[in-house]
């Protein structure tokens, strides 16, 4: 039987406790074999974003799943062209694992900005994809296409953004991201001032 993958996409810029939940409830509630976090080098709609370095964002994932069976972070992304553009990942990731079977995980708020994707329409005919609730964002589970699926996860209100600003500012942090992430983070100094 073929393993059915999740592929989370996102900067993890840092991975936190919300993104690390969401993949465990995502995982059981859609019979996924794993959940991979495609950390990604360049998100064509996110341009001129303060990332940390490609390295440094997916050694944090690496250390925030290590304790997670069936979660892996994946640095997959990093060896294809940029902007790394969903359908290319998909396209490349059938050629390389053509035993697997490929599920995409987004919030609410990318599939209501879907319509734009680059070859969002390709990725429909071919893939499921599971959407998950995000707060502002009222998804009609009965207007969905017949594979696309909304899981019932709770929302986690927790954002990278948010923790960013609190590390530069001085701020405690260290709830809101796995134990592991904290420790690298001080250990480096990323996102000081």
């Amino acid at each position: 039987m073929n393993k059915r993958i999740g592929l989370y996409g996102g900067s993890f810029n840092p991975i936190h406790n919300g993104h690390v939940r969401l993949a465990g409830q995502i995982r059981r509630l859609a019979h996924l074999d794993e959940v991979w976090f495609m950390v990604s080098p360049q998100n064509p709609l996110k341009t001129g974003q303060d990332l940390l370095k490609d390295e440094q964002r997916l050694m944090l994932a690496q250390r925030a799943l290590s304790r997670h069976p069936g979660l892996e972070a994946s640095d997959y992304e990093f060896h294809l062209p940029r902007p790394s553009y969903t359908w290319n990942t998909l396209q490349a990731l059938a050629r390389d694992y053509p035993d697997y079977e490929f599920v995409l995980i987004i919030g609410a708020d990318n599939w209501e900005s879907f319509p734009h994707w680059y070859r969002g329409d390709d990725i429909l005919s071919r893939y499921h994809v599971i959407v998950y609730p995000r707060k502002g964002s009222d998804i009609d589970a009965a207007s969905l296409p017949e594979n696309v699926q909304l899981v019932s996860t709770s929302l986690i209100n927790i954002s990278s953004t948010d923790i960013r600003r609190r590390i530069a500012q001085g701020r405690r942090y260290q709830h809101l991201v796995p134990k592991a992430v904290a420790d690298t983070i001080e250990a480096y100094q990323f996102y000081s001032l």
